[in-house]
């Protein structure tokens, strides 16, 4: 756990465990460019989890150790990766068939913002000299069975990036079920935010101070 301005939070390892956690044994998954793809080192050994990625590979393995990195071998984020037994390359059409045929059981995004309802804004703040790159991610979105979420709570300048209603160019409406954040974890969905995980040491009461969006707390 790492404290910033005294809120205690999850590391982004600890978040990436936590997404883990959540994935089923079988499952085929996407794991997006930047946090999201920190969840290929953390998931449990006692599960098959086959892991696509978008620019034509299928059944990746942890990052390489250092020095053994293969820049023929890489994600969609130009990140060095492994490839397990019976991995494979293809044609990058042959890879977004898979993504808009249904053939993805959960992809994990990361996020400017995400709404209460499940919208995602990822693409694009639209600031002027932002630099747009919506890549697969709305494929990705729409596509897979399950669209996850990993991002930290609060911009650098202190605003939430879990909203009521996104300001930022969508990459999809209602596609978001869950969202990783460093602080707690959310279900989306008709009946808004409800937290399902937080970071021990913060109260259900700080945890609200940090968003403007109505929480309902579904521990039990």
């Amino acid at each position: 756990m790492s404290e910033q301005n005294t809120i205690p939070t999850w590391t982004r390892d600890q978040m990436a465990a936590r997404v883990a956690a959540d994935i089923p044994d079988g499952a085929v998954v996407n794991l997006g460019i930047g946090l999201p793809t920190k969840v290929a080192n953390h998931l449990p050994s006692d599960r098959e989890v086959i892991l696509h990625s978008e620019n034509g590979v299928i059944g990746m393995g942890p990052a390489p150790a250092k020095g053994e990195e293969d820049y023929d071998l890489i994600n969609a984020g130009k990140q060095p990766v492994t490839l397990l037994p019976g991995g494979c390359y293809f044609h990058h059409a042959d890879s977004f068939a898979m993504m808009r045929g249904g053939h993805l059981d959960v992809c994990v995004l990361g996020a400017f913002q995400v709404s209460v309802s499940g919208d995602l804004a990822n693409w694009s703040t639209g600031a002027p000299d932002a630099i747009p790159a919506v890549g697969g991610a709305m494929d990705l979105a729409i596509g897979a069975k399950k669209t996850y979420v990993m991002m930290e709570l609060r911009t650098k300048t202190g605003e939430s990036k879990l909203v009521d209603q996104c300001s930022y160019p969508l990459t999809g409406i209602g596609c978001v079920s869950r969202v990783y954040t460093d602080v707690a974890v959310f279900d989306l969905g008709a009946g808004g935010a409800q937290v399902i995980d937080v970071v021990d040491g913060l109260s259900f009461a700080d945890l609200q101070a940090l968003t403007p969006v109505k929480l309902t707390d579904a521990r039990g």
